[in-house]
């Protein structure tokens, strides 16, 4: 989208909107089928002070 010479910063903004909300239209995410936590590789005991996700 390089049309900043010819549009303003808002109607920029308008287009991108719009074109955003074509693409859901026209292309929806599909629908998972696994839970959305479960692929995360989980912690079972960490020592105190150390970071969870490492």
């Amino acid at each position: 989208m390089a049309n900043t010479a010819t549009l303003s910063k808002e109607d920029r903004k308008k287009a991108k909107r719009a074109s955003r909300k074509k693409r859901k239209v026209e292309h929806p995410l599909k629908p998972r089928d696994y839970a959305r936590g479960s692929k995360k590789s989980k912690v079972k005991k960490m020592a105190r002070g150390q970071s969870k996700r490492g």
